[in-house]
């Protein structure tokens, strides 16, 4: 049988002109002898259903005359439903003030929990009917204990309504620091929910501010968190502790979660406030981290102007080295390139790991290249090792790394050779004396050009290269890749403008163009 709906043919008279409210019916039918007892399928008799309604008089009528019929007074007013619902809860719980008013009279217990563990102070809380709150106080309600399965007080609830008059009674009878399954006081449910009045009135009464959950989170976390700036303000101004660690491991704090989240508002007040420790200090964790986890790149702004490092600290915790190597896992490509620009804006230095991220992320590599360049030396050997390994997207990597001066020999290689698409590898050979490739790859070249239809490109590149391209080989090779490549080493050469462009190999990229999604030069 269902407990929850009322079927009708259940229903007895007297219950019936209870639930509509017509207190004539009710008495002309209670001298008639009907019983108030009669429970329909819900276990709901006529007082549970006069208590639920509107009319008070009902209620009162009934009461008045349980005594004078074989149902007692006392067991009458604290029946219970099949869900342990007494009348004084379904009035509580609607806000029939007077109802509660004539069942208290009666005698009705205003601490009988349900069968989910509310009890009639809760559910006036729950409905934000602060009249019935303050009467069943008056009438001793207990106010403390679990008033739900999750563990919650009356003050939890009220302050998970955010009815401030209501914590402003409950506060003066209740146990401030009640937790609920989590560890959770009702300071920071009103932290959580943004109801900054009812914190301003729960830290005035003298509720820790500083309160921490079972996973050490606190109401200054989650408020930034939420983005609660009104409550961030109150708990602050009350002594909340924004240095607090808020997790086991001693790194999180209030100021990361602003940052995860973009909180912005939220974050440039705890950026003032919060200790510096955490910027650059071993075990901990920069909240610059928790801005690129976060995909925040409005987060990243007020941090790095207000000094944060953009290189932070070594972050084992994530597993990376640096922010921007976090940044090159984002899944947004658009947030993805305007973060790494971001940092390396502000100075960030580009790890290897960095690098070799970026030959995968064809919006994100010229950004490197545009602000640190190739690395040097050896480096620059893994790198080009590297890319090697990445041959399904060498139309990517390939122009970008040969324009910022990356030296071809690099990449002479049998998997460019074997692997390529053969247009890349035709660009490739550009940068070349394709005549004098050794024994091995030379054959490979025969090969691939064979598969080629018949086209000037397939011809040229049969033949010895022209004069000019074998001298703007060796100046390259006297001066060096990486010189070559930036316009003001060209540009103090004591050769004519015209060769400028040339030995850059412009004209180059710009027949590659539509192939490769390459800039190209003017």
């Amino acid at each position: 049988m269902d407990f929850a709906e009322c079927y009708q043919d259940t229903c007895s008279a007297l219950a019936l002109a209870a639930r509509q409210g017509d207190a004539r019916q009710v008495q002309r039918l209670l001298k008639l002898g009907y019983s108030g007892d009669v429970k329909d399928n819900r276990g709901w008799n006529a007082l549970h259903e006069a208590a639920a309604s509107a009319s008070s008089e009902c209620a009162r009528l009934l009461l008045n005359a349980a005594g004078r019929h074989s149902w007692t007074s006392q067991d009458y007013v604290n029946a219970l439903t099949h869900n342990g619902e007494t009348a004084i809860y379904l009035a509580a719980k609607n806000g029939r003030t007077r109802s509660v008013r004539w069942l208290v009279k009666a005698g009705a217990d205003a601490s009988l929990k349900t069968s989910d563990l509310s009890c009639p102070l809760f559910a006036a809380v729950d409905g934000c009917h602060v009249d019935v709150v303050k009467l069943l106080i008056k009438h001793g309600a207990e106010a403390n204990g679990e008033r739900s399965a999750s563990g919650w007080s009356c003050l939890h609830q009220a302050s998970f309504k955010g009815h401030a008059e209501i914590v402003q009674v409950l506060a003066g009878v209740s146990n401030l620091e009640a937790t609920d399954d989590y560890g959770i006081t009702p300071l920071f449910v009103a932290a959580q929910y943004g109801h900054s009045q009812c914190v301003e009135i729960l830290a005035e009464a003298g509720a820790s501010v500083n309160c921490q959950a079972t996973d050490l989170a606190t109401p200054l976390l989650i408020a930034a968190q939420e983005g609660h700036l009104s409550c961030v303000e109150a708990l602050l101004h009350h002594g909340a502790n924004p240095d607090l660690f808020c997790n086991q491991e001693q790194w999180q704090l209030p100021i990361h979660a602003a940052a995860q989240f973009g909180q912005i508002r939220i974050l440039q007040r705890l950026v003032d406030v919060t200790c510096r420790d955490c910027d650059r200090a071993e075990g901990k964790v920069s909240p610059v981290y928790l801005a690129v986890l976060g995909e925040k790149a409005a987060s990243l702004r007020p941090l790095l102007q207000a000094g944060y490092s953009a290189d932070a600290q070594p972050c084992p915790q994530f597993g990376y080295g640096c922010p921007l190597e976090l940044a090159m896992e984002s899944q947004d490509i658009t947030r993805r390139k305007e973060i790494v620009r971001s940092l390396l804006a502000a100075g960030a230095q580009a790890s290897e790991r960095a690098y070799v991220c970026a030959l995968r992320h064809s919006e994100v590599l010229p950004l490197i290249l545009d602000y640190r360049g190739l690395p040097g030396g050896e480096d620059g050997a893994k790198l080009a090792k590297r890319a090697l390994l990445e041959m399904w997207n060498a139309a990517h990597w390939l122009p970008l790394l040969l324009k910022a001066g990356m030296d071809p020999s690099l990449f002479l290689n049998c998997k460019m050779f074997e692997e390529t698409h053969i247009n890349v590898l035709c660009f490739f050979l550009e940068f070349l004396n394709w005549s004098t490739l050794p024994a091995e790859l030379q054959t490979t070249l025969t090969r691939r050009l064979a598969e080629m239809p018949p086209c000037s490109q397939r011809v040229r590149l049969a033949s010895v290269p022209a004069l000019a391209h074998l001298c703007r080989l060796a100046l390259r090779d006297a001066a060096g890749s990486d010189r070559l490549a930036k316009k003001s080493f060209v540009q103090r050469l004591p050769i004519p403008s015209i060769l400028h462009d040339y030995l850059q190999f412009s004209s180059v990229f710009r027949a590659y163009r539509n192939t490769f999604s390459s800039p190209s030069n003017s």
